[in-house]
């Protein structure tokens, strides 16, 4: 088991920067891919970005490519997300989630994590 917890949500105005924070207890922090993904209100949960277990390996999806950056830090079972040029469309919950298995192109898909957390709002003003 897995506990996750988001932080570092907010309201920003476009063209500024958040961090997102996710903490998390109960288990091998470091045996677990780490992943992002976010919702906005009437759409379904898209993926962001994913993170492997020693944190050299990334993949993102294509509209935060060069903007977002995903990064671990396992001794302290933190996962980050550094969001940067920050558009309106940006604006959704953003979900940190945990998956067993090393980092692939399955990660991209929401159905391959295991726990979730409850979510952070991100709001970007125009």
């Amino acid at each position: 088991q897995v506990q996750l917890v988001e932080s570092g949500g907010g309201l920003v105005q476009a063209g500024g920067s958040l961090s997102l924070s996710c903490a998390a207890s109960g288990s091998t922090f470091s045996s677990y891919t780490m992943g992002w993904f976010r919702q906005a209100p009437g759409k379904e949960r898209e993926f962001v970005a994913a993170i492997g277990w020693s944190g050299v390996s990334t993949i993102y999806e294509d509209f935060v490519k060069g903007r977002f950056t995903i990064s671990r830090d396992n001794a302290k079972n933190t996962v980050h997300l550094q969001m940067n040029s920050l558009k309106p469309e940006d604006t959704a919950v953003y979900y940190c989630a945990a998956a067993t298995g090393r980092l692939g192109s399955q990660h991209k898909n929401k159905n391959a994590y295991d726990y979730w957390g409850q979510g952070t709002q991100v709001t970007v003003s125009s």
